[in-house]
């Protein structure tokens, strides 16, 4: 992790001991929040469709990881992977449902296939695992749920409206979902990136470049003009702000959208 890590330079109360799950967490943004909530004390169940990536990220984190397949996109799946976590680690308190990806074509030539893809992983994927964690939270009594949305879940993103659309359904779902689970004691949040460097990312400036007869550096320097902040975000910088909303320090929290996008989005 970076060095200016919270999690790297403090303890985040009610973490330690507890046992979270991280859908798409073998890369990315996916295993920064592992990461970090290893660090945190939290043992850590790494899913992703590609068990390998997992289980070379898991590697990585140590003894307070462990790697399991899921396809979010199938209940039996997610169920399948849900049941083992559990015999593994006892009862989960945490779910970060971060699994998500993203295609990129004019809205008017957006294909079924692209629109079906996105909405599969990034909306159904979130319903399913939410929906499984969820009850088995009530049933315990506790539980913390972080949704990934993204920059796009607040500013409909040209080239990218069914991603923004899937996105927008993620923030929708967990505004709903934390209304119903308060009265449960259960928090419900999401975070929305922003211009985050990732594999994902690189594949976007790529397409992006291309649709706009531009170099991909030309696309890089243009996202870091539009981010006050003035650089390109990393995976850490999203993981440190998922820590906090597991942690007894954002206990008053719920149904919030949170933006870390560099001030890309204020609002």
């Amino acid at each position: 992790m970076s060095n200016n890590s919270a999690s790297a330079s403090f303890s985040l109360p009610g973490l330690a001991g507890q046992s979270a799950i991280v859908t798409g967490g073998a890369t990315g943004i996916g295993r920064a929040i592992a990461t970090a909530l290893v660090g945190q004390g939290v043992k850590v169940a790494i899913c992703d469709i590609n068990l390998a990536a997992a289980q070379d990220a898991a590697a990585q984190l140590g003894q307070g990881a462990m790697a399991f397949v899921m396809d979010v996109r199938k209940r039996e799946s997610v169920e399948n992977a849900f049941e083992q976590i559990n015999q593994e680690f006892g009862d989960y308190s945490i779910l970060i449902a971060n699994a998500g990806v993203s295609s990129m074509r004019p809205a008017l030539e957006l294909t079924d296939e692209e629109w079906d893809f996105n909405f599969d992983v990034n909306t159904r994927g979130v319903f399913l695992t939410n929906q499984i964690a969820a009850r088995r939270f009530v049933a315990q009594g506790r539980g913390v749920i972080v949704n990934t949305a993204s920059l796009a879940a607040k500013v409909g993103a040209p080239l990218l409206a069914h991603y923004s659309a899937s996105k927008f359904a993620v923030l929708g779902w967990t505004q709903a979902l934390a209304r119903e689970l308060a009265v449960h004691g259960i928090r419900v949040n999401a975070v929305c990136p922003g211009f985050v460097k990732t594999g994902m990312q690189s594949r976007e400036v790529e397409w992006e470049a291309s649709l706009r007869g531009m170099t991909p550096e030309a696309v890089i320097d243009d996202y870091i003009r539009q981010t006050p902040l003035g650089r390109i975000e990393t995976p850490e910088d999203v993981a440190d702000v998922v820590a906090f909303l597991c942690s007894d320090s954002a206990r008053f929290m719920t149904g919030q959208g949170v933006n870390v996008t560099g001030g890309v989005y204020m609002g």
